[in-house]
């Protein structure tokens, strides 16, 4: 029972608890989450799919059976070239047509073809990160499931109730929708555009439409003819029901009154005779610097690879973890970062009794902590690293990652291959920020013992030399000794503590600002330190 109660604190145990409660003991529960993979599938979008993964993985721990379903709407249009696509003019003469139907925008003179398209190009590059984060849902690729005629009883059944449908749409439209209007869309079979008309529907299966584009006309039957498709608000409730889904949450845009959550509610059980799966509502996810939403048609994404270059797998599933969904954040990729690993690292600590905070704070950390684990949590608690400490070593030794894990590993005595896997990770993730994101008074390189010394004036020189007199019997000193030491330097130099600091940057590393300098000069070692203070 205390387990259960320490699982409830957090929100995916409390929408499992909430699914079991209303849909009863069933074989299996289906989750849901999906996308229309019309550009780079981005770091939005992701906040959805490892939602649905933590209610998921709360279900699972209940002992549940689950099916956790992932629809790519790859049947959807092609509207628009979004700006970080390469070769967009020749993307460009594809729009109107399936995204399935455009060219990979990597090899565009070659045609498209099932396994290699625009659609499968940014399906691929997701499907194959997602494992990294302990995501592993079934696929489902909605243009295979219309081509193959998998939903023309669905179709027929929106178009014997399009009145219905209609007046469904109409509660929330200041424009009626026209008396001849149909819930569907065709492609064209011939040029495969959607500039087409509906001029008939016999009442059963077959359908006759107009192109506008090619001027093709013909009849087609919904069981044999896949060029038939539901209009995105009929399309969504109709799958809920054919797929049973009894969980998927959605965005602030879809959950606004009169939006497509709140129409396709009504639509399944007016029409489908199916209910509306459990959901909950996410909201936006910003970028630190970076203002309005995310949109991948448009090209303004940072995409999961993007992140997991600077967050390690946990770390990425944490930021995820801990806010509820209804929480806007921002992925933050300038000195926040340096907190956000902090953050998880005293959450680790909490985990593991390391570090005492009160006993609601501790379950709560828990939960985040077991959540934010790719598979299974460790067993015993891992070799920390703080990455500030690890930003410092990594550019003390030139981003030589290796030869800074390979320091590490000898220092944190029992450290096994995961753990060492596990420190070269984040080690690349602090190497790749440093080059990518650290603001420029955050870089920093050793000076070469062969430069030139800088020139400098009697009081700060006069503290140098004291310095260099302290660092060669630097064995007797911790970070505490030390920096207590620097402040007795100045004051024996006779100038203030600040310009012993400003000095010994510009001498160590040729700026005016660093690490804490205690911290740094222990990190980098006696040999290395005198040498640079020898011409002094």
């Amino acid at each position: 029972m205390e387990e259960q109660d320490e699982r409830a604190l957090h929100w995916a145990d409390s929408t499992a608890e909430k699914i079991i409660r209303e849909r009863g003991d069933k074989e299996p529960y289906v989750c849901a989450s999906g996308i229309t993979p019309s550009g780079t599938v981005h770091i939005g979008n992701f906040r959805e799919i490892i939602s649905v993964e933590l209610v998921v993985r709360a279900l699972r721990e209940r002992g549940k059976r689950v099916r956790f379903i992932y629809s790519w709407d790859d049947y959807d249009v092609f509207r628009k070239v979004p700006d970080n696509m390469p070769n967009r003019e020749v993307l460009a003469g594809y729009l109107r047509m399936p995204i399935t139907l455009v060219p990979d925008p990597h090899t565009p003179n070659e045609p498209a073809t099932p396994e290699r398209n625009y659609a499968r190009a940014n399906e691929r590059e997701i499907e194959s990160l997602l494992p990294l984060v302990g995501v592993g849902p079934e696929y489902l690729y909605q243009a295979e499931r219309y081509g193959a005629s998998t939903y023309a009883a669905g179709i027929r059944t929106a178009l014997e109730k399009r009145e219905t449908i209609r007046a469904i749409l109409d509660e929330h439209r200041s424009e009626a929708l026209p008396s001849d209007w149909l819930p569907v869309s065709v492609f064209c079979t011939r040029c495969s555009h959607d500039s087409t008309s509906v001029d008939r529907w016999d009442e059963g299966w077959e359908l006759t439409y107009r192109c506008a584009n090619c001027g093709n006309a013909e009849s087609l039957d919904l069981r044999r003819s896949g060029a038939v498709k539901l209009l995105w608000r009929v399309d969504w409730p109709m799958r809920w029901k054919a797929e049973g889904v009894d969980f998927e949450p959605a965005g602030k845009d879809h959950h606004s009154e009169g939006g497509s959550f709140d129409t396709a509610k009504k639509i399944v059980q007016a029409v489908y005779g199916g209910q509306p799966p459990i959901t909950f509502q996410y909201d936006f996810i910003g970028i630190k610097g970076m203002g309005g939403k995310i949109s991948s048609s448009h090209g303004e994404v940072i995409s999961l690879r993007d992140v997991l270059e600077i967050y390690q797998t946990e770390v990425v599933r944490y930021l995820f973890a801990g806010p509820r969904p209804n929480t806007e954040f921002a992925i933050s990729f300038d000195l926040d970062v340096i907190k956000i690993y902090e953050d998880y690292d005293k959450t680790e600590r909490i985990y593991f009794g390391l570090e005492e905070v009160d006993e609601k704070r501790r379950q709560k950390e828990a939960r985040i902590y077991e959540l934010s684990q790719v598979a299974e949590v460790p067993k015993r608690m891992p070799l920390q690293v703080p990455f500030r400490h690890l930003c410092n070593l990594l550019q003390i030794h030139l981003g030589d990652i290796e030869r800074v894990v390979g320091e590490l590993a000898a220092a944190g005595a029992g450290i096994d291959e995961p753990g060492r896997e596990r420190l070269r990770t984040r080690a690349r993730c602090a190497w790749s920020w440093i080059t990518r994101y650290a603001p420029l008074d955050f870089r920093f390189s050793l000076r070469e013992p062969q430069e030139a010394p800088v020139a400098l004036e009697e009081g700060p020189r006069r503290a140098i030399a004291l310095l260099r007199a302290r660092v060669e019997r630097l064995e007797g000193f911790d970070e505490k000794a030390l920096a207590d030491e620097l402040y007795a330097i100045a004051r024996e130099a006779g100038i203030d503590a600040k310009e012993l600091f400003k000095a010994s940057y510009r001498v160590l590393i040729g700026a005016e600002r660093g690490p804490r300098l205690a911290s740094f000069i222990l990190t980098v070692g006696k040999e290395r330190v005198l040498a640079l203070l020898a011409p002094y």
